[in-house]
C-alpha cells in the first residue's frame, strides 16, 4: 500500500517547497538535501511507505530510534519539505514511488524541486555548470533565479527521472536541477553548487556551504559506501542526468 503517514504535528505551510534527496550519480542531491535537514534542524515530518520501498531499518550512531529509509522533513519557518533517502531504489520500484510521492505533493500544494547529477570529467577545484529543466510552469521559476538552459538534448533516469516524468505526465508545476560532478564518487563541491546557485534563489533561502566545500573528503569519506551501491546497482536505475544521443 502506498502511504505517507504523519509523525507529529501537521505542518502549516504557505506556499512549500519540496526538496527531493534520492541517491543518484555523485549523490549530489542526498549531500544536498541531508545538509538542508542539518542547517535548519528540520522536523522529521512523515516516513514514506511506497510499494517496492526497501523494507529496512534506518539508525543512527548514538540514537537507538529505527526509521524507514524514506522519510519527509519540514521546516515550517522556511515554508520547505525535504524528501530524505538512505537506500538505493530499484527499478522496478520507481514508477510506484512517483506515482505515491506526486500524489502527495499535489495534496500539499507544493512545488518540487528534483535534483540530479550529470557525470563529467572534473577535478576537486573544477567549477560545475548547473542548469534547469521544468515541468508545467516551472521555467517561471528559473527564468526568474537566471539559471542556465541545458546545452543539449538529455535525460533523466532513475527515481529522480521517474519522479519527473509523473509531474509532466500530470502537468504538475515541477523545477529539476541539473549540476555537473563526479561519476564516480560522493562530490559535495557539485552539491554546494545545487544549494547556492539553485535551491537557494528558487526556495529564497539563505544557506551555508561553506562547511561542504571545506569538509569535502570527509563527506566524501562518509557517503562512500552508498556511492559503490549506487554503481553496483547499475546506471539505469541511478539518478542521473545523461546526454540524449546515449540513446540514439
Amino acid at each position: 500500500m502506498a502511504e505517507v503517514r504523519l509523525q507529529g504535528p501537521e505542518a502549516e505551510l504557505e506556499n512549500p517547497t519540496l526538496v527531493e534527496g534520492f541517491p543518484g550519480v555523485g549523490l549530489v542531491g542526498k549531500i544536498a538535501t541531508d545538509h538542508l535537514v542539518e542547517h535548519f534542524d528540520m522536523r522529521y515530518y512523515a516516513s514514506v511507505h511506497c510499494e517496492g520501498l526497501p523494507r529496512i531499518g534506518i539508525y543512527r550512531g548514538g540514537d537507538r530510534t529505527v526509521r524507514p529509509p524514506v522519510r519527509l522533513y519540514v521546516s515550517e519557518a522556511h515554508d520547505l519539505f525535504a524528501l530524505r533517502s538512505d537506500a538505493p531504489i530499484s527499478a522496478t520500484a520507481v514508477e510506484d514511488t512517483a506515482d505515491c510521492l506526486t500524489g502527495w505533493i499535489v495534496e500539499q500544494g507544493a512545488t518540487p524541486l528534483y535534483l540530479s547529477g550529470l557525470p563529467a570529467d572534473l577535478g576537486d577545484e573544477d567549477s560545475r555548470d548547473l542548469y534547469g529543466i521544468a515541468t508545467g510552469d516551472g521555467e517561471e521559476h528559473l527564468e526568474a533565479a537566471d539559471i542556465a538552459v541545458p546545452p543539449e538534448d538529455g535525460v533523466i533516469t532513475g527515481p529522480t527521472g521517474a519522479l519527473i516524468n509523473s509531474a509532466a505526465r500530470d502537468e504538475i508545476d515541477s523545477v529539476g536541477l541539473v549540476v555537473e560532478c563526479d561519476p564516480q564518487f560522493p562530490d559535495p563541491r557539485a552539491a554546494s553548487v545545487l544549494l547556492e546557485e539553485g535551491i537557494e534563489p528558487l526556495a529564497d533561502l539563505e544557506v551555508d556551504v561553506q562547511e561542504l566545500v571545506t569538509s569535502a573528503e570527509e563527506i566524501r569519506a562518509k557517503r562512500e559506501q552508498l556511492a559503490q551501491q549506487m554503481q553496483a546497482i547499475g546506471q539505469e536505475e541511478s539518478s542521473q542526468a545523461k546526454p540524449l544521443r546515449m540513446y540514439q
